[in-house]
């Protein structure tokens, strides 16, 4: 492991900023982003959870957004693969 990787984690509620803060590092430090949001991870889920919007999904690689639909069996074993 490199000595000079960094992990910059943004936090805080729904509706302050979050995304375009972690865009605009991602630009800066030439990134991506990984989403821990419980919600933003399904499909189906949309109301009240703040998903990125399809400009900002296009110009940043996002991960564990919209990822699968509330209907698929989803477990750790299954992230683990």
């Amino acid at each position: 492991m490199r000595a000079d990787k960094k992990l910059i984690v943004v936090v805080g509620p729904t509706g302050v900023g979050k995304t375009a803060m972690s865009i605009r590092l991602a630009e800066h430090y030439n990134t991506e982003v990984i989403s821990a949001d419980s919600r933003q991870f399904f499909l189906e889920l949309n109301s009240g959870t703040a998903k990125p919007t399809s400009e900002e999904l296009s110009r940043i690689p996002h991960h564990f957004i919209n990822s699968i639909s509330i209907d698929e069996k989803y477990d750790a074993g299954k992230f683990g693969v």
